[in-house]
């Protein structure tokens, strides 16, 4: 049947596999094909910076599969071993979790969402179907333990992840002002940076810590637990900030200013209404930061939809000393 499947040349077949292995993005219950000189690799999703086509792929001969034993195919998304669900039919959800651990996919655990996000710490209520909250997740070549039930941690958010930190230099300052696990804070260390990493949520802070030795960097993260407003010590500290915190970053703006440097990059996370998603944010910026910085915007990215007719978006800002 035809499924969104990678399409490269086979001399980059085994790399390209890797790569979205790391961000569990290989859709395992089809086969990996060759035709007329093109791998196709099938994935659970669109994948943006590769050739997405849809095509014929086999079913995966010999394995058992979710949809075999319910007759139907679930909707589930995969973060490490776990599969989430979303069904209000608990007797449905049930079924579903049997299947999917008793199928030959790699599944631990399975959690249907119970709440949505919610409070400061964002994180949500689960009812646990199968196995526990806790996996560790591969992405990118960078190694996360988490706990669903104590951190937020969305994979959907991958590619646009290695997007800003493809952009780090070695020796560079980053800051991640609200750094979770550390899917931004980790990965830039790997590249060299040092960086730093604050987060309100105790736990979530315990893991970058655990995250940043798990990836051999721990010698270059610093994890402060709180609010980011209150730390102290890195005034003019840094040469990159990331604001990953939609709905509520434009409360931080002075803080992100008092942080950056003489020259610094701000990757501001915002939600906004589809007829105007940029101007909110880049107006908040401005009024933050002038006159005292040069503002120019040299990104306006449309990361995702987040509702109807509201979508996730991203500034990517240089902020220049006067």
């Amino acid at each position: 049947m035809d499924v969104p499947c990678v399409r490269v040349r086979p001399q980059a077949g085994e790399e390209t596999r890797q790569a979205l292995a790391a961000r569990d993005l290989l859709a395992d219950d089809y086969e990996i094909t060759v035709e007329d000189g093109w791998l196709y690799i099938p994935v659970t999703d669109r994948v943006e910076g590769y050739d997405v086509v849809a095509h014929d792929a086999p079913s995966r001969a010999g394995q058992t599969l979710p949809g075999d034993l319910l007759g139907f195919e679930p909707s589930y998304e995969r973060l490490g071993d776990i599969a989430i669900v979303e069904e209000d039919d608990l007797e449905r959800a049930r079924a579903i979790a049997d299947a999917l651990v008793d199928s030959d996919l790699p599944i631990e655990s399975v959690l249907n969402r119970a709440s949505k996000i919610k409070g400061d710490l964002r994180v949500r209520d689960w009812d646990v179907l199968a196995g526990s909250t806790r996996t560790v997740h591969r992405e990118y070549g960078a190694e996360f333990e988490l706990d669903l039930a104590q951190v937020y941690f969305s994979p959907r958010l991958a590619t646009e992840r290695h997007r800003v930190v493809s952009q780090v230099e070695a020796g560079e300052r980053a800051f991640d002002m609200f750094a979770g696990v550390g899917p931004f804070a980790i990965p830039m260390a790997l590249r060299g940076a040092t960086v730093v990493g604050a987060d309100l949520n105790e736990a979530a802070v315990e893991f970058l810590e655990r995250n940043a030795a798990r990836n051999g960097v721990e010698a270059r993260v610093t994890a402060i637990p709180g609010d980011v407003r209150d730390v102290e010590g890195y005034d003019d500290w840094a040469d990159r900030l990331v604001m990953n915190l939609p709905h509520s970053a434009d409360a931080f703006l002075d803080t992100a200013v008092r942080l950056a440097g003489e020259d610094c990059t701000l990757h501001y996370y915002d939600i906004q209404h589809e007829d105007d998603p940029f101007g909110p944010g880049e107006r908040a910026i401005r009024a933050a930061a002038e006159p005292d910085y040069e503002v120019r915007v040299e990104t306006r990215r449309r990361v995702r939809s987040y509702a109807p007719h509201e979508l996730n978006v991203c500034l990517d800002v240089r902020l220049r000393r006067r």
